[in-house]
């Protein structure tokens, strides 16, 4: 389970150090920073897919993404006795990630490149990437050092082992370097880290996949768009807990009975409803329906990931079905590490209500994203490695 996550300039993360629980909420106003807390997660997890640099790009490159405002702010500047100002950085352009789990931590470093005649002259590069035993970086928990192109790996005995020369400034070690016999480490990280599952596409428009009977085949992990609904609900109702997915459908919609409907490899859903004299199929149901029923689908999956992240999740959903949601999200947060981004007051009061909840909610202070209630040495210990 991830304790901490750490962002340092991006976007409107100047510096933000977040403790995490097993069900963790944010919230906040529009423009608190919310959507940006949820990117840098997606980059972080883009680092073991050999994705971190491309995803930058798709963001408008490096400098667009980087925090906009003053390296440092006075006191008279956030009392609002004098305008915010800057004077020449003296600090390196650098976006740096981390997170730390109950074993292991990581820490990526990202700048831009010297000087050079390219039309990628703006392409950033990874200037120094960490593997540590946790809770905080030091030089006696390091056990993988990436500086520039050059990676060592602490051996049994504390001694250091270079594995290899050359690496590209755009490959992260996760990516790249894999060998079981001389970097477990990196392994481990690598494969935790390619297990987070992100949800904030699940379809119900009226061409979504999900709503068409669609080839089934054994589908214990949703898709993110969710056009294997079918096929994900039936090997739920087949090798998972079968009990808990018909008492799901019957919180969120008393009196209901979910069916799978066959035809040869064809595979669809069907949802049978008191007073109704047949079942109506996915084509039929309203988007709300169909979206809590793709939610039941990705919480109560029979392949809990390390962390799931749910952006969103009230997105077409009535007021009177925000509890259900709320209690099926809980009861995923017993087996996975779940993250929720949520504007709906009435699923966060929900959410709160469980007592393993970690409420974040944000708020901007000239321009930076801060946690309501924490200050400066209220986070969790974070250091960061230097270049």
């Amino acid at each position: 389970m991830l304790e901490t996550l750490a962002i340092s300039n991006y976007r409107s993360l100047r510096e933000l150090i977040v403790p995490l629980g097993p069900l963790n909420v944010v919230t906040g106003a529009n423009g608190s920073g919310k959507s940006s807390l949820y990117r840098a997660l997606r980059l972080l997890a883009d680092t073991a897919q050999g994705g971190v640099i491309a995803s930058l790009a798709r963001e408008g490159g490096l400098p667009s993404t980087l925090w906009a405002g003053p390296e440092t702010t006075s006191r008279r500047m956030r009392k609002g006795e004098v305008p915010v100002q800057g004077g020449p950085r003296k600090q390196s352009v650098r976006l740096r990630l981390g997170f730390a789990a109950h074993d292991f931590g990581y820490a990526i470093d990202l700048g831009l490149p010297q000087p050079m005649t390219t039309a990628f002259a703006l392409d950033p590069e990874i200037k120094r990437e960490c593997i540590f035993g946790a809770p905080v970086l030091r030089l006696s928990t390091l056990l993988v050092d990436r500086h520039a192109s050059h990676v060592r790996v602490r051996r049994a005995d504390g001694e250091w082992d270079d594995v290899t020369q050359g690496l590209s400034s755009s490959e992260s070690v996760l990516a790249e370097i894999g060998d079981p016999t001389r970097t477990p480490e990196v392994l481990l990280v690598r494969d935790r880290v390619r297990s987070w599952r992100f949800y904030d596409s699940l379809r119900t428009d009226a061409e979504a996949p999900a709503r068409q009977m669609q080839i089934g085949t054994r589908t214990p992990v949703l898709a993110h768009d969710g056009r294997d609904l079918a096929a994900a609900l039936q090997t739920l109702r087949e090798v998972g807990d079968h009990e808990t997915l018909d008492a799901a459908v019957d919180d969120a919609f008393p009196g209901a009975r979910l069916n799978i409907r066959q035809d040869g490899v064809r595979l669809g859903v069907e949802l049978e409803q008191p007073g109704l004299l047949r079942p109506l199929d996915a084509a039929e149901l309203s988007d709300g329906t169909l979206r809590y029923l793709l939610w039941i689908a990705a919480l109560l999956t029979p392949r809990p990931p390390e962390l799931m992240v749910l952006n969103e999740p009230e997105t077409s959903l009535h007021p009177d079905l925000l509890p259900a949601l709320a209690r099926l999200i809980a009861r995923a947060s017993q087996r996975t590490q779940v993250w929720v981004v949520s504007h709906a007051a009435a699923l966060v009061a929900a959410l709160r209500e469980d007592p393993a909840c970690r409420c974040l909610e944000l708020h901007k202070e000239l321009g930076q994203t801060r946690i309501v209630g924490q200050e400066p040495l209220d986070g969790p210990q974070w250091a960061w490695p230097s270049r």
